[in-house]
């Protein structure tokens, strides 16, 4: 199946998402139709490459398209300055030219790196990105954003840069670790809470279908997902307006992930902060009562934390939310749910603020 995104800013930034099984076998095509270039730098981690890197790079060569393998060492810790300076420094050395493309092969750590390279390297040159996790399927190859993660806080160095194409193989998913998966199902909570209340249903209807992986039950979760995240962002490019519901969670999660140097995985931090932003909600009066019981309660179902770890204190959050990209004028802002499946707008912005004893109140559990 194919979902377009439609860019309402930018025509000719439009692309699709291809979502299938067996989509390894025929990436060499869709790459060639959807991005041609003169040669391809394959951009993953050292685990990716492993798994599947090298066999990719085989089978553009195959194909008669100029292929070579560019690997950075496993980790959201290495989301840095240097791992996308050094990767830029390499493809310089080996003298790819603005006819070149990139390929994003892996999780959401490669795409954000790799499509950050493509975003800067002689001033921009194509991708695509080929997502090898769930998490990076339905959410972090979808919608431009690209980065990489300073001492300050996450993602506060990037660009928006769309892809040309996005391949989500649902096989890949069959060999993911159950904390990937969970980690995934995490952002397909958001999307339920954020837009569509039957999606969330199902989500928690079909809990023992998604945690067996069974394939129906998968290609659904990947579909919807895909079509809310294609369609907030396709409207907003730029998070101008109404793509900023897309950080319900956000907030907290990367002052977590900040705080403990990335010891939790970004979709286990997105959970955390779910449970804590919905809870602030009801607190500032702008949830109905039980929506973050509810959220809470299909996050556990998942086996997601929704508690703070013991080393993330709300001073410590509190000092690196000032520094949250959604933070203006020194406030940090927060994009919260009225119910499950609708979020709340203030006038014309979708965030709000709240109070830092409120906030921290909530941060403490009282």
């Amino acid at each position: 199946m194919t979902v377009r995104v439609a860019i309402a800013e930018q025509r000719d930034a439009s692309y699709d998402i291809v979502i299938g099984r067996g989509l390894g076998g025929r990436l060499p095509a869709l790459v060639q139709a959807a991005c041609p270039a003169a040669r391809y730098a394959v951009i993953t981690d050292s685990h990716v490459a492993t798994l599947c890197g090298e066999r990719l790079v085989t089978a553009l060569r195959d194909a008669k398209l100029h292929a070579d393998l560019f690997q950075f060492p496993a980790g959201e810790w290495n989301k840095t300055r240097e791992t996308w300076a050094a990767l830029s420094d390499r493809l310089l050395a080996a003298q790819f030219g603005r006819d070149s493309a990139v390929l994003a092969l892996g999780g959401g750590v490669v795409g954000d790196v790799a499509g950050f390279v493509a975003a800067t390297y002689l001033r921009g040159v194509p991708y695509v990105q080929a997502p090898t996790t769930l998490l990076a399927m339905i959410d972090s190859s979808i919608g431009g954003k690209t980065g990489v993660d300073v001492p300050a806080g996450k993602n506060l160095l990037g660009a928006f840069h769309q892809p040309r194409l996005v391949v989500a193989d649902l096989d890949l998913l069959a060999t993911l670790p159950a904390p990937q998966l969970a980690a995934g199902v995490a952002e397909a909570v958001k999307h339920g809470a954020i837009a569509d209340p039957d999606y969330f249903a199902f989500l928690e209807r079909e809990h023992d279908a998604v945690t067996t992986r069974q394939p129906d039950a998968l290609e659904q979760l990947v579909r919807r997902s895909v079509e809310i995240k294609a369609g907030v962002v396709a409207a907003d490019e730029r998070e101008t307006g109404r793509r900023a519901i897309l950080n319900f969670g956000h907030t907290v999660a990367h002052a977590v992930e900040a705080t403990v140097k990335f010891a939790v995985l970004h979709g286990e931090a997105v959970a955390i902060g779910m449970a804590y932003e919905a809870r602030l909600a009801e607190v500032l009066g702008i949830a109905a009562a039980g929506t973050a019981d509810r959220i809470r309660k299909l996050l556990e179902r998942y086996g997601l934390p929704r508690e703070l770890p013991e080393s993330a204190t709300a001073d410590g959050l509190l000092a690196t939310m000032q520094l949250d990209k959604k933070a203006r004028a020194g406030t940090v802002r927060f994009a919260l749910p009225e119910a499950v499946g609708r979020m709340h707008a203030d006038g014309s912005s979708w965030t709000v603020t709240a109070p830092e004893g409120v906030v921290r109140d909530v941060l403490a559990g009282r």
